[in-house]
């Protein structure tokens, strides 16, 4: 018996009870009660709290409603005794026939079990990442690069249709900047005031003279500044862009959207924005400038979208760019950014207001900490290409990627992060990422050794023959993951997932220490090692699916 299958026999029973005169509840108000693992094992299987939430519109006391629906459901199939506690929780406990069921269903469901279809229909238009391309990407942007794709994994399992988007900030002083340092290094001078250092700036500029040169065109070099600023704009532009989505390819991250800032204010989408709130009464004139009326919608001051010399501010392409995503059809917008990015939450969700959207709804914007990485127990600060960050190339070249991924994705992204990079690259079970990998392989293991024992899941399943305590501990455990899935999910935290995969390889490895799948000896196979194999087979799948969700392998061996 699954969570939701005990979910639905308990409102089964309240609605019969409320049928049947024993609760004044209409049948019709019966919500879908939530069922939860108690905190200590002793207490039960599941506890749940619906007799507290309904004692008041039933008019009886919670424990008197807990003990007719306890009475209830202790006559149910597969409930062994439904106990009333304190105020009046009531915790339960399955029939280990009925808890070893759910061995069958996820070893029958595959990578489905865990899936839900509670956000089908959803359209979910997700930006992270999108660095400007003026450098390799640092490890902030990496953080964002692991949290990110896991999101829109997680998302997907819920039913939602996600599309991972890029945006390109190629308008501006920084992409200026960018060129005129590419130009400088190229013709041999030293590093413009504010321009931008690092080998990798030498390097783009070297590509560029040989690119142009390849394609029949002048040496950019000797063309007037303006012009060869240009070309080394165009071009050393669109080669940062590339090493970083081929770094991020590498990192297992792909992006459905690229969308170019500059396409945004040349297509008039930013026009056509501000026209729209203009329409709509939520712009003024004053000293010159437009101004939008954002403190009306809870920002802190209103904000000017056209300075007073005509030329637009730099909201208003984040304006256009937020519309341009919900008429794409987008019913959800989340867009993930920095640790300085603070300020920018109240205006652009006075934005999203202005427009008739429900902020915290339509638009969504994480925020994402600092991440410090140590080796030799000091602060990682330098890499030798870009010259003043950690890159993601040398966070992979460090730890590789599974373990680069699954530790920016393992804690919550709100809050700062220092990552031991000499912990990482240990085959020891201080090392999260290992141990859940090998809690994987060792099921792996366990299954070849039961096929050449000759214990097989095709000759039968006897769930009840699940009866040892750590079988309950370890069902228990598989039990949680689709909640764990949603909860993720609803509450954009990835982490979640990672954290539950190490308490499940915990209790496989405590399972593993106290139950055996194979016979000792010349003992014959049993229903037991036969049961057995399915619960070790369903701790497989569930642990792949999970780790699959942080775009982390599950290998077989280790």
């Amino acid at each position: 018996m699954t969570p939701i299958e005990l979910a639905a026999l308990i409102r089964t029973c309240l609605v019969d009870a409320a049928r049947a005169g024993e609760v004044g509840i209409d049948p019709a108000d019966v919500p879908e009660p939530r069922v939860e693992r108690p905190r200590q094992r002793e207490h039960g299987d599941w506890a749940t709290n619906v007799a507290m939430q309904l004692a008041k519109k039933a008019g009886i006391a919670p424990r008197a409603l807990a003990e007719t629906l306890a009475a209830r459901l202790t006559a149910a199939d597969g409930v062994a005794r439904a106990e009333v506690a304190g105020p009046g929780f009531l915790n339960i406990t399955l029939e280990a026939g009925a808890a070893g069921e759910l061995a069958r269903t996820i070893v029958e469901a595959g990578a489905q079990y865990g899936r839900t279809t509670a956000k089908a229909g959803t359209r979910i238009n997700l930006e992270f990442v999108s660095a400007n391309p003026t450098g390799p990407l640092h490890i902030g942007g990496v953080r964002w690069a692991a949290v990110g794709d896991s999101l829109a994994r997680i998302l997907a399992a819920t039913g939602a249709d996600v599309a991972r988007e890029y945006y390109f900030n190629d308008h501006g002083v920084q992409i200026d900047r960018f060129a005129r340092s590419v130009l400088a290094r190229a013709r041999g001078e030293g590093v413009p005031e504010d321009g931008y250092g690092g080998r990798y700036i030498e390097e783009i500029g070297e590509a560029v003279v040989a690119d142009a040169l390849a394609a029949g065109e002048p040496d950019p070099r000797t063309l007037p500044d303006d012009e060869a600023q240009e070309v080394f704009r165009r071009r050393g532009v669109d080669r940062m862009f590339a090493e970083i989505k081929a770094a991020l390819h590498n990192f297992g991250v792909d992006f459905d959207l690229f969308v170019h800032e500059d396409a945004l204010h040349e297509s008039g989408a930013v026009d056509r924005a501000l026209a729209r709130l203009r329409e709509a009464g939520r712009l003024y004139e004053d000293a010159g400038a437009t101004w939008l009326r954002t403190s009306e919608f809870g920002d802190d001051k209103d904000r000017v979208v056209i300075k007073s010399d005509g030329e637009p501010a730099y909201i208003a392409g984040d304006i256009a760019y937020y519309l341009d995503k919900r008429e794409r059809g987008f019913d959800e917008v989340i867009i993930m950014l920095g640790a300085d990015h603070h300020g920018y939450i109240g205006r652009m969700m006075a934005v999203c207001a202005a427009f008739g959207d429900t902020p915290g709804r339509n638009l969504e914007i994480l925020i994402g900490q600092l991440v410090n990485l140590i080796k030799g127990g000091e602060p990682l600060r330098m890499s030798k290409r870009a010259g003043t960050v950690v890159t993601i190339d040398d966070l992979v070249e460090a730890v590789g990627v599974d373990a680069a991924r699954y530790s920016l994705a393992r804690s919550s992204a709100d809050s700062p992060l220092d990552i031991d990079l000499d912990l990482l690259v240990q085959r020891s079970n201080d090392n999260p990422v290992f141990y859940v990998q090998y809690a994987h392989a060792r099921t792996r293991n366990v299954a070849h050794n039961a096929a050449a024992h000759g214990v097989r899941r095709e000759d039968g399943f006897v769930p009840a023959a699940l009866d040892h305590p750590a079988d309950g501990a370890l069902l228990g455990l598989l039990a949680q993951f689709p909640a764990t899935v949603t909860q993720a999910a609803e509450l954009r935290e990835p982490h979640r997932v990672a954290r539950y995969l190490e308490s499940l390889a915990a209790g496989y490895h405590k399972w593993y220490d106290q139950c055996r799948v194979t016979p000792r000896g010349e003992e014959p196979v049993t229903d037991g090692h036969r049961a057995r194999l399915w619960l070790n087979d369903a701790t497989t799948q569930v642990l792949a699916s999970g780790l699959e969700l942080l775009g982390v392998s599950a290998p077989d061996r280790m």
